[in-house]
């Protein structure tokens, strides 16, 4: 007697399809939903870094309203393969919203944002008065 290997499943490339770590776009597609964020506090200002790659400067909408500072995204695709025998079309949608509430020691007017290699930058200046005081020099009497 011998041992026989069976499979019991129906469709054996279907599940291996299904149980891939990218099926419904995966942890790709919850890092599209959930952009990683470093917030950095320097002694003028606080910086903020979201990780969104293979995006433009257009597609992002930024909005400041009492005091939340909200970060929106929506990216739409459409790739379509004609060959001789059959066509192709793959749609992808992506987006995600970021809100982040400013303490009060910013200053919302001097607020500036940059995109470049898939970082997008965030400067947030702090207001003159929560700056740190230089200390205050005594003077020697006589």
């Amino acid at each position: 007697m011998s041992i026989v290997k069976r499979n019991n499943l129906v469709f054996p490339s279907l599940m291996n399809e299904i149980l891939k770590p990218d099926w419904f776009g995966g942890l790709e597609n919850y890092r599209s939903a959930f952009p990683p964020v470093n917030i950095q506090d320097n002694e003028t200002s606080f910086e903020l870094e979201l990780s969104v790659p293979g995006r433009k400067k257009e597609d992002f909408n930024i909005e400041i309203d009492e005091q939340v500072l909200t970060i929106t995204s929506e990216v739409q695709r459409e790739e379509e393969v004609k060959e001789a025998s059959y066509t192709r079309r793959e749609f992808s949608y992506s987006s995600f919203k970021r809100s982040f509430t400013l303490p009060e020691t910013v200053k919302e007017e001097g607020i500036k944002a940059s995109y470049e290699n898939g970082i997008l930058r965030f400067s947030l200046p702090k207001k003159e008065e929560s700056l740190p005081k230089p200390k205050r020099l005594i003077e020697i009497e006589k």
